[in-house]
């Protein structure tokens, strides 16, 4: 693989590649940016649940300020390799764009995602391992049930950006191939698959082929499919991994669920007491200007985010060649090194006992469980039964995007999973209550 080929202008769905800053004055990788900046499906983020409940006095992240955070950490990230490349001598000349393009990808990551956290995503999964969509086993193909079985936001962000939905052009979003590729972090099918994890359902497989293909992206294998990941995805995973746990222990402050000393104390750790005196002696004269606890706290976040996207620079510099073999299969952030290890350690196994296992989140999940569950089982049984009177009404819910005279039971139970996923938290939980009999409808 090399930058010449991975970093290309060209959209899918449409003619040849558009040169470069012709007819525009937007790069090509700015106007995926824009694009995605601008859809329904980014603005719907804004009432999806990242961790916390949504909010309440305190105003935590949502899926849309998380992507927005993680885009940003993404852009540094890119601008970083780009000078660091351009000083080695890497000769492409979309090589300063690489900022761009990781941007855009980072903002559209969680896009596939469903309403309420990764529970949603275990929701999908569980009602067809363990709930009536079991019963559809035998007559789905063997990698069509995976799909479903092993159900993933990422690939679904993949079918959601470049799909055909009803109406709309073709290529979905009619992204650069480079944008689309560096989102996909599990770039295989469903099949064989030793984790549930996987980057394409069987619908997109094609497409990522092609787009693989076009970018001179490794294959590793043909059946099943499995390439090695574009290099810049690694970017984008070390941008949303810095994000999401600074950010995390960030609310969980701000909502009292950790205490302001031991939050305090969880973000000094990142420096060593001698090798970074000078940092420690800043911190502590910047702390007798600021009083503000709150202030405190994202003082001290905002220098960890920073210290680790350089630390996450230098360990692609070091395996950039592994990388681009395919035998590097690691996050970024798992590879760090010393006082950020084990800060970063300390507050993995905090957060997975205070944070994720915090009564309020975990009531979330088990509603999101219930509410994603009987949706699935109305709209997939309505599908599968059209001409009954009940399963009519169901159907003319779903929005004409998804409906284009499905043959198929895969591509039927597929569409349901394209309109509960795209759902909101509180849209999911109305049409539950209405389904449900629990709320009648208003008019007016």
């Amino acid at each position: 693989m090399n930058w010449n080929e991975l970093i290309s202008s060209k959209r899918l769905g449409t003619k040849p590649a558009v040169k470069q800053n012709e007819l525009y004055n937007r790069t090509q990788f700015q106007r995926d940016y824009d694009r995605l900046i601008f859809s329904s499906p980014f603005r719907r983020m804004q009432n999806k649940t990242q961790v916390f409940p949504l909010p309440g006095s305190i105003f935590v992240h949502n899926r849309l300020t998380h992507s927005l955070e993680v885009a940003s950490v993404g852009r540094s990230l890119g601008n970083i390799l780009a000078e660091k490349l351009i000083v080695k001598g890497e000769t492409s000349p979309l090589i300063p764009e690489l900022g761009a393009v990781v941007s855009a990808a980072c903002l559209a990551h969680d896009m596939g995602n469903p309403p309420f956290g990764h529970a949603g995503e275990e929701a999908i999964s569980s009602y067809f391992k363990n709930g009536r969509g079991h019963n559809l086993q035998l007559m789905l193909q063997p990698e069509e049930w995976n799909d479903f079985v092993y159900f993933d936001g990422n690939a679904n962000a993949f079918r959601l950006l470049s799909h055909q939905f009803n109406g709309r052009r073709a290529g979905g979003f009619a992204l650069t191939y480079t944008t689309l590729a560096s989102i996909v972090k599990y770039p295989f099918e469903s099949v064989g698959i030793q984790k549930p994890k996987f980057g394409f359902f069987q619908s997109e497989k094609e497409l990522y082929h092609e787009i693989a293909t076009e970018l001179g992206i490794k294959q590793l294998g043909n059946n099943p499919l499995k390439f090695v990941r574009h290099p810049l995805v690694f970017l984008v995973e070390a941008a949303d991994d810095i994000c999401y746990q600074m950010m995390d222990l960030e609310d969980a402050h701000k909502l009292g669920i950790l205490g302001y000393e031991t939050t305090k104390e969880l973000f000094l750790n990142f420096y060593d007491q001698q090798a970074d005196k000078e940092i420690r002696k800043k911190i502590e004269e910047t702390f007798t200007v600021v009083s503000d606890h709150n202030e405190r706290i994202a003082y001290l976040r905002a220098g960890v985010i920073n210290k680790l996207v350089h630390e996450c620079i230098a360990v692609f510099e070091s395996k950039q060649d592994d990388i681009f073999e395919g035998s590097f299969q690691k996050s970024l952030i798992s590879q760090l090194k010393g006082t950020s290890r084990i800060a970063l350690e300390e507050i993995k196994d905090l957060s997975v006992d205070k944070i994720y296992k915090h009564r309020s989140v975990v009531e979330v999940e088990i509603s999101g469980h219930q509410i994603i569950g009987t949706l699935l089982e109305a709209f997939i049984e309505a599908l599968l039964a059209p001409d009954e009177g009940y399963s009519k009404r169901l159907i003319s819910l779903i929005p004409e995007q998804y409906r284009n005279n499905h043959q198929t039971t895969y591509e039927k139970v597929q569409s349901v999973i394209d309109f509960v996923s795209g759902m909101t938290d509180l849209y999911a939980l109305d049409l539950f209550r209405k389904i449900k009999g629990i709320n009648l409808p208003s008019i007016g």
